[in-house]
């Protein structure tokens, strides 16, 4: 897949489909894990994929296994959530970071990798493209458990427009209909645990 660069800009022709994982759909068993992840990404377009486990002790485990997987499906980007020496280790894409790690952007970028942080507000869009982050998600645009007020569309619309960076939505992405009207807000692509 072609990716074109625009000044600083990382613009991409293509809507993006992005999964993450987590525990609660993907359970810590290695070989459960590994068979729902296959099931989905035979069942999903993916573009970019995300392994993201806060909770289990077995992590890393998991996560060789989630990359190996993803490499097998050709995935543009394999990224692992918030731990910039595991995605060096087991030679993922990139990282993507939480919304408290922008200090860790310049670092992950030194270790050339693709970087995708979480923004929840216009200033943090700002602040990730002035440190140099290829790319944000943007949430939460729907209602989803524990994460506050849903954004909406119009506000992902505005965001969208007012940004030259690529802004992925997330945030309570289900369902085929939310996920046509965040294309149709021009958001270079969503990102999903649930969807997929």
């Amino acid at each position: 897949m072609r990716a074109n660069f625009i000044g600083s800009h990382f613009f991409m022709k293509n809507f993006k489909h992005y999964l993450i994982t987590d525990p609660k759909y993907y359970t810590n068993d290695p070989d459960i894990f590994a068979r729902i992840l296959t099931e989905n990404l035979k069942k999903h377009k993916v573009d970019f994929a995300c392994f993201r486990d806060k909770s289990s002790d077995n992590t890393e485990e998991l996560a060789a296994i989630f990359v190996q997987i993803c490499s097998k499906f050709e995935i543009f980007k394999v990224l692992i959530n918030s731990d910039i020496d595991l995605a060096l280790k087991l030679k993922a894409n990139g990282v993507h970071l939480t919304s408290q790690q922008f200090d860790k952007i310049e670092a992950a970028k030194k270790n050339n990798l693709f970087v995708i942080i979480s923004c929840h507000t216009k200033e943090e869009i700002e602040e990730a493209k002035r440190l140099g982050a290829n790319m944000v998600t943007y949430s939460p645009i729907f209602s989803t458990p524990n994460k506050g007020e849903a954004k909406g569309i119009e506000d992902l619309k505005e965001v969208v427009e007012n940004s030259d960076m690529d802004i992925i939505a997330l945030g309570g992405i289900v369902t085929k209909s939310q996920v046509l009207k965040v294309k149709k807000s021009k958001a270079a692509g969503f990102a999903a645990i649930r969807y997929f």
